[in-house]
């Protein structure tokens, strides 16, 4: 075997030392920079179709989002913004109405200021279904919610009519047909005393029929309720008698402290089979449905003779029916009239009336009426005779042909 001499070197060969070798760079080389290592080769998963679409769908979500976001909360802002009435204003919306052709209406009157904002609000909020007809007064500077949440709760504008009591079916019906409101014609005029007078409030569209519908339903629910709690000692057989008799005392006197006395005379005469003598019977005999409606107080002999079905004077009991509507004070005197032994009232020249047991004490009060009445006639005759004279002096020519200035 041979060996080698162990001269102390590494034992690298002349051509790996050789590799090893530091060359040394000339100077424009050591100021030059390295070539860059190039750059990774892309996934063939990042050059695929499809990703690319889903990232494009992607990006296209968000830019969604981000618009509907703020189209949502612009539409908000506008819809809670304060509308652009300077005054209020009355609108009315007719039966049947659909969203959009609300929408219209109020955009078209100037309550609202985009009708597509104002649709689109009451979708939102599911109210579509619940917006309600009629006449509404809208504030002014109302918001799109404002005039929305007005239509779901119904706060429209309320009308009246109000029917005096004791007045006749003929004279209620007049004013209904007169009201420039209500709507529809009537045809008919509902029986005496069928009807309720109280103040009944009701929205634009609400028709003549419905009214009077209204007030009978209220009169009916009334009186079963009154003759229900009545004194079951009055010589009354029916509610319909209640209401004839309650018809009298309503047109007798005009004073609430008064009707339970006046229904307590009357009470006392049924049940003394007395007859009832009462004057505005024997007018509604002779007038009718007319009979209140215009002065037609005085009554003659040959009146208080004549006979007709209501003349009180000349039959027994009460009348066939009543001579007019009376109200719910009048029908509550007559179910618990006063305990009183009178029989018989009269005018006391105040606006009331005196009462009395006894016909003697009746014919005193009579007297003493009758000297009211002559000393109101005197009055009114000088009055009368005064201002005719103060007539005659103003047409009288002045002195020297001068006009008085």
């Amino acid at each position: 075997m041979t060996e080698t001499p162990n001269n102390g070197s590494t034992g690298c060969t002349e051509d790996t030392a050789s590799s090893l070798r530091v060359h040394p760079k000339s100077p424009r080389e050591a100021i030059q920079p390295d070539q860059a290592p190039p750059p990774p080769s892309r996934s063939r998963h990042a050059r695929n179709p499809i990703v690319i679409f889903i990232n494009f769908l992607l990006s296209v979500a968000v830019i969604g989002v981000v618009a509907a976001g703020g189209l949502l909360y612009w539409g908000k802002t506008e819809f809670d913004a304060p509308g652009p009435m300077t005054e209020d204003k009355t609108v009315v919306i007719p039966s049947g109405s659909g969203l959009s052709v609300i929408a219209d209406t109020l955009e078209n009157q100037g309550v609202i200021d985009n009708a597509q904002i104002f649709w689109a609000g009451v979708l939102a909020y599911k109210n579509a279904q619940k917006l309600k007809a009629g006449e509404y007064a809208f504030t002014a500077g109302s918001s799109m919610r404002q005039v929305m949440e007005d239509l779901v709760e119904g706060k429209a504008v309320y009308h009246t009519v109000t029917v005096p009591e004791g007045w006749t079916s003929a004279q209620i019906v007049a004013r209904v047909r007169e009201h420039p409101v209500l709507t529809g014609t009537l045809d008919k005029i509902p029986p005496e005393g069928s009807l309720l007078p109280e103040t009944y409030t009701f929205t634009r569209g609400t028709s003549r029929a419905q009214i009077i519908k209204q007030m009978m339903e209220a009169q009916k629910n009334a009186l079963a309720s009154i003759w229900e709690r009545r004194n079951k000692d009055i010589p009354l057989e029916s509610p319909e008698e209640l209401v004839i008799l309650a018809s009298i005392v309503e047109k007798e006197t005009a004073r609430s402290d008064e009707r339970t006395r006046v229904a307590g005379v009357f009470i006392n005469r049924l049940r003394k089979s007395m007859r009832l003598q009462s004057d505005p019977t024997i007018l509604y005999g002779l007038h009718g449905g007319s009979a209140w409606q215009q002065d037609r107080s005085a009554i003659t002999r040959s009146d208080l003779d004549a006979r007709n079905p209501y003349n009180t004077y000349q039959i027994d009991g009460l009348p066939p029916g009543p001579i007019g509507n009376p109200g719910r004070a009048a029908m509550e005197a007559v179910a618990n009239p006063s305990r009183t032994k009178d029989l018989y009232f009269v005018a006391d020249g105040t606006g009331g009336h005196v009462f009395a047991e006894t016909y003697e004490q009746h014919r005193r009060n009579v007297a003493n009426w009758r000297k009211v009445e002559r000393e109101a006639r005197r009055k009114a005759a000088e009055a009368a005779k005064a201002e005719k004279a103060k007539d005659g002096d103003a047409k009288e020519p002045a002195a020297n042909g001068d006009v008085s200035q």
